[in-house]
């Protein structure tokens, strides 16, 4: 038997290590660590999704930016990792809440859409010739008339939250969430501990122009983003 080469592990998706180990799925989760940090948080009267904007040149249209994308009315998801691999699987997640509410007459769950694209997601690491999405997404909205939240990862692992983060700051904004996290707050103490959150993972000073805050509360059920002044309240809240 001829011995495998070290290297065959690390180029190929489809072969594991000895030691159980896809290295280019781990690879994927290295560029999600290189993205700017988004966090979700539950309240009991509504989500919150936030994140942080990089703008690498004075020279760049804010607007540009963007860093949470809406599927549906009552679905929204924020990313961190390649953001041109969220806006393909924000495609996909559009066209398959559309084919649901044409087909069944009602809204898609959140969990479903979650579901879907961690499906999608980990087909991606079992073939050859092509290689796994390099992001990992937070998707929260309604369900029932509650808000969930859940957290997509480049394995496909779908795993659901109260509050949550991803990106480079995933560490420090978890362990700041396990402190300062309450059940049954609102959905401005939400927002609060979310920006808060962003501030603990940010090497320099925020501004509302580096934020997105999207928000959905029990009374519209639909996410509306914050304008810069009302985020600019919130940062010096």
């Amino acid at each position: 038997m001829y011995p495998v080469s070290p290297q065959a592990y690390d180029r190929a998706i489809t072969v594991f290590s000895p030691d159980g180990r896809l290295f280019q799925v781990e690879y994927a989760k290295e560029a999600v660590k290189r993205g700017a940090t988004a966090v979700g948080v539950v309240t009991k009267d509504g989500i919150v999704l936030a994140a942080i904007k990089n703008a690498p040149s004075r020279l760049l249209v804010p607007e540009s930016l963007k860093k949470i994308f809406e599927i549906d009315s009552h679905i929204a998801t924020t990313a961190s990792g390649l953001i041109a691999d969220a806006r393909r699987l924000v495609d996909i997640a559009r066209l398959e809440a559309q084919k649901h509410k044409l087909s069944y007459s009602e809204p898609a769950s959140v969990e479903m859409i979650a579901r879907n694209l961690c499906d999608i997601m980990q087909v991606y690491t079992q073939y050859g010739g092509i290689r796994p999405f390099g992001v990992s997404l937070l998707i929260g909205g309604f369900e029932d008339n509650e808000p969930k939240l859940f957290e997509a990862e480049p394995s496909g692992a779908l795993t659901g939250f109260k509050a949550d983060a991803i990106g480079m700051g995933k560490k420090e904004a978890e362990e700041f969430f396990e402190k300062e996290y309450k059940e049954g707050m609102g959905i401005d103490e939400g927002i609060a501990l979310a920006i808060a959150a962003l501030k603990k993972t940010s090497a320099d000073s925020l501004t509302a122009g580096k934020v997105e805050v999207s928000i959905a509360t029990s009374k519209k059920k639909e996410f509306a983003v914050l304008s810069e002044k009302e985020v600019e309240k919130h940062l010096k809240g």
